[in-house]
């Protein structure tokens, strides 16, 4: 998929083709309009020979799905090597291989599964990998934040382009460097670390910015990722926010504008930003300008 934007190392690419549909419908007047809606499929995720999980996708990157997927869920470790990723198109079945069949397949052979793919073994998983886990001592300038903000919010994306998609970025410094998009953003999250286990990127200075609601599942995950900050312009859960705190993550919301909330590891944050050259939120500048 080619990059539209030469600061990214992969950027939304709106007009590649299959992952929207235009279809015709009416709007508000009464009028004919034809609108582009975003493509949904299932992705059957296979490690070695067990079959995981059916993930509902749009379909693209899915080699950095599968592999993110098995990663943040506790499915692959450091140790695990993986020898293929192996992706069947008209199957809609992406297979990763390992060198050594891996403890979880055992787990999972042992259990009934159901559509949330052993959801109770795979949480205690994940909870059990953030015991004793000690991020990066990173810091955070709040100039970057707001650069990141501008950037990512102008990028041309499915977003703008259909809506009904979440999107998560890895960031270094001001610079975004991975931007994927997805139905779920769960997904989007996971193809970026799949991304990062397929480069060998090290998560030490790396932000990530996510379009969608920072609950307990986004920070476990960005935790699990090593990534020490993770950045949202929507708003927290409570257990999210929780599990921040007990993890020393650094967790911002509601950034909007020259506005965010950071509710964990403020000690991050380097107060450097010129609010003269930062933009308010317009939604904001017209309430102020109607009182």
């Amino acid at each position: 998929m080619p990059n539209r934007d030469a600061s990214y190392l992969i950027a939304p690419d709106p007009a590649a083709k299959g992952l929207t549909r235009a279809v015709m419908g009416t709007d508000h007047e009464g009028n004919p309009r034809r609108i582009n809606v975003v493509e949904e499929r299932p992705l059957t995720i296979y490690l070695n020979a067990r079959e995981i999980v059916t993930a509902m996708t749009i379909g693209d990157y899915p080699d950095y799905l599968a592999l993110g997927f098995l990663r943040n869920q506790a499915m692959l470790s450091d140790a695990d090597v993986v020898t293929g990723v192996e992706y069947d198109e008209e199957l809609g079945v992406v297979v990763v291989r390992t060198e050594v069949e891996t403890d979880h397949e055992e787990k999972l052979a042992k259990k009934t599964r159901t559509s949330g793919c052993a959801v109770g073994t795979v949480f205690g998983d994940m909870m059990a990998e953030l015991e004793g886990l000690t991020l990066p001592a990173a810091q955070i300038k709040t100039s970057d934040l707001y650069a990141l903000a501008a950037t990512i919010n102008t990028t041309p994306s499915l977003y703008l382009d259909a809506g009904a998609i979440h999107g998560t970025v890895l960031c270094q410094g001001a610079r975004p460097l991975v931007y994927m998009e997805d139905v779920g953003r769960h997904n989007a999250v996971d193809k970026v670390a799949g991304w990062m286990l397929s480069e060998g990127t090290d998560p030490a200075d790396k932000t990530l910015y996510t379009t969608g609601r920072l609950t307990s599942e986004m920070v476990m995950k960005c935790a699990a990722m090593g990534i020490p900050v993770l950045v949202s312009r929507s708003g927290f859960t409570a257990w999210g926010v929780e599990l921040a705190q007990q993890v020393g993550l650094t967790l911002i919301g509601r950034m909007r504008g020259q506005r965010f909330m950071c509710l964990a590891g403020e000690g991050r944050l380097v107060w450097d930003a010129d609010m003269s050259q930062v933009s308010q939120d317009p939604k904001r500048a017209r309430r102020k300008s109607a009182t």
